[in-house]
């Protein structure tokens, strides 16, 4: 076998892999989503008022969310009347595309892109979100993927008041293999991000990706504290952070939006990461999330492996959330 088929089998491999675990980690939010339909329409024949009423319940119970339940239903009930006639067996398709619309809405075509501005350097990236939700555990996976994709990356521990947040940092970054940050616990979060950055542009590093305190408190605490850390890293590289990614944990469902509509409130958020989807009936949260926010999703994760935080693919979501199904 010559070098481009192991290349190119190598890459098939991992893409059948990457489904697999994505259909796999959505097994259970697929389970109960369409076992309720099915069992709510068996019999039926054509999508009336009282079937719209049933469907909306169920996109409701499944954590998509009220607001994003009304838009879906107000979408089909639009196409039934256009179309005429609908029936339930093709209601799957005609739900699955108002999903797939609705996702386009907020998600790139494009896929995450580990390719770094050069002239930028290093790119920083703030991760928030509250304690408990996989904030660490994701910027670990994430420093992963972008040492896999031939980038320097130190990781800076300012979540300095959480009891071994510090520790569990660094624990990733051995086992990931990249650079490590810190000035222990209960120092200043601000003063470690500045010195974090100062670091990597000492070291020549790609990446810098900041952990920080994931309290819940006020709302102008919060805003304080992320303001003085948006503010140290701007001191050392202008322009940064690149980017505020939040981490939701997804299995908490309409909390999860709730923390997300918080954390909005005090900071610009350019993306998200939904965790521990494999976990839950409730993945119905990465719909109305993705609605209601207009903030990209980057990640899902759909298991405690290394490679189990994945791209989000809007088109692969959607076919696996439907994949087998048939009202």
């Amino acid at each position: 076998m010559g070098i481009f088929n192991k290349i190119f089998g190598k890459k098939e491999e991992e893409k059948e892999q990457l489904k697999e675990d994505l259909d796999k980690g959505l097994e259970k939010t697929r389970k109960g989503f369409f076992g309720k339909l099915a069992t709510t329409f068996a019999g039926r024949t054509t999508i009336d008022e009282e079937v719209l009423d049933d469907l909306e319940d169920i996109l409701i119970a499944s954590d998509v969310g009220v607001d994003t339940t009304i838009k879906i239903i107000e979408r089909i009930e639009e196409r039934v009347s256009k179309d005429k006639y609908v029936t339930t067996a093709e209601l799957n398709e005609v739900l699955k595309d108002e999903i797939v619309q609705l996702l386009a809405e907020n998600n790139s075509d494009e896929l995450v892109s580990y390719d770094l501005p050069n002239d930028n350097k290093p790119y920083v990236i703030l991760v928030v979100g509250v304690n408990g939700v996989g904030k660490t555990t994701s910027i670990g996976k994430l420093a992963n993927k972008y040492l896999e994709a031939g980038k320097t990356v130190v990781l800076g521990a300012a979540d300095t008041f959480r009891a071994a947040a510090v520790d569990q940092l660094e624990i990733w970054a051995n086992r990931v293999g990249c650079d490590f940050y810190s000035k222990g616990m209960n120092t200043d979060p601000a003063a470690v991000a500045y010195e974090t950055v100062r670091y990597a542009k000492e070291k020549g590093h790609d990446l810098v990706l900041i952990d920080t305190a994931g309290r819940l408190h006020n709302k102008k605490g919060l805003m304080r504290e992320l303001q003085k850390i948006n503010n140290a890293i701007g001191k050392q590289a202008e322009g940064a952070p690149d980017e505020v990614m939040l981490v939701l944990d997804g299995s908490t469902g309409q909390n999860a939006y709730e923390q997300a509509k918080h954390f909005a409130e005090v900071t610009s958020l350019t993306s998200l990461a939904l965790t521990k989807l494999d976990g839950t009936a409730k993945g119905g949260v990465v719909i109305g999330i993705s609605d209601q926010l207009k903030i990209p999703i980057k990640y899902i994760g759909v298991g405690e492996g290394m490679h189990h935080l994945q791209e989000f693919d809007k088109r692969e979501f959607v076919d696996s959330f439907f994949k087998g199904t048939n009202l």
